[in-house]
């Protein structure tokens, strides 16, 4: 009876010791340059990181499904306003601690998930067409001023990333005003939305349009030459330009994480994340991501940096992003936003 007891528990042992030598991630991120970050991760701390990569609402489908039987640690994804209607939803757990409430702004993370890296949209110009008149000083609430008549490109309405841009104009300028704003900004629409962020960066380069809206890191990865010499040759065309820097600032979001409320190895995961949030790490996500560091020591990719200094708007909460969400995405659709 002894010796089976001692089987037993050399048994529980090694399935607690194999729990605590992993930690699973259900990333949205498509960078090979993550699991470089998770190779040093594990090379430091002995912890192997298993990856399933895939898109939002696969991984979200999968992990919702699941439950209580999930081995879904971490999720990972662009854009505060996923993490929060994940959030809503009831799949994270408790995602903080004191070294994390050190490295991340309040404003880039809630008590269920945060922020490891930054994300700014912002206004990019042709240098043939756009005057610095016009642009200096430009607010996003100006772009719906008669000036931009037929002169501005975006993708549609259900981007993510537009639905949190207009969900931070909400909060910062109230819902009635936002919305008599939208029918301007709709009107001064080039074309019918279509295409990635790098398309409307092209169609400005072609002469399709003025101005486009565009995440920075996307004008960067042009530049790079990684996307083919045409696309270079298209980013060299036009220039970037940072809005709202007389008020709040340009509008910041993230990329994040949360540790999922059924995750197998929460100390793990918490580990992990910690780890995102070194200057290491964060050294190595912006110079392959072309993304903003959560951290103020730590500098740009080069292509980023030529872009400029510029204040960013740290007083909107990105978790306040969710709770303004569904009105964006209705007065993005009753304004005609395709």
């Amino acid at each position: 009876m002894k010796i089976l007891t001692v089987v037993v528990f050399i048994i529980c042992s090694i399935k607690q010791l194999s729990l605590a030598e992993e930690v699973n991630v259900f990333s949205s991120r498509h960078y090979d340059s993550d699991i470089q970050l998770y190779e040093k991760f594990t090379a430091k701390t002995g912890i192997k990181v298993n990856v399933v990569s895939g898109k939002d609402k696969a991984l979200q489908k999968r992990i919702i499904e699941e439950g209580a039987n999930s081995k879904a640690d971490l999720y990972i994804t662009a854009d505060a306003g996923r993490l929060g209607a994940f959030d809503r939803d009831g799949m994270f757990q408790k995602t903080t601690s004191s070294f994390i409430e050190k490295q991340v702004p309040k404003t880039l993370r809630s008590q269920n998930w945060t922020g490891i890296a930054k994300r700014a949209r912002v206004i990019f110009y042709s240098k043939e067409r756009v005057s610095d008149q016009e642009i200096n000083g430009l607010r996003y609430e100006d772009l719906g001023n008669k000036i931009w008549k037929n002169r501005i490109v975006i993708r549609k309405s259900d981007n993510i990333y537009n639905q949190s841009l207009i969900a931070s104009l909400i909060h910062n300028n109230g819902k009635d005003k936002v919305n008599k704003w939208l029918n301007s900004f709709i009107s001064n629409f080039a074309r019918s939305p279509k295409g990635n962020d790098r398309a409307q960066i092209l169609a400005v380069a072609a002469g399709e349009a003025d101005i486009a809206i565009a995440n920075t890191y996307y004008y960067a990865l042009m530049l790079s030459g990684q996307k083919g010499e045409e696309q270079r040759e298209a980013a060299k065309k036009v220039s970037p330009f940072f809005p709202n820097q007389n008020d709040r600032g340009t509008h910041i979001n993230i990329s994040g994480v949360g540790i999922l409320k059924n995750s197998p190895n929460s100390d793990n995961a918490l580990k992990l994340i910690e780890f995102l949030l070194t200057k290491e790490a964060q050294e190595h996500i912006v110079k392959n991501t072309f993304e903003y560091s959560i951290l103020e020591n730590v500098r740009s990719h080069e292509l980023i940096e030529s872009m400029g200094d510029f204040k960013q708007d740290l007083d909107t909460p990105v978790a306040e992003f969710i709770n303004h969400q569904a009105d964006a995405f209705k007065l993005m659709l009753i304004s005609g936003w395709k």
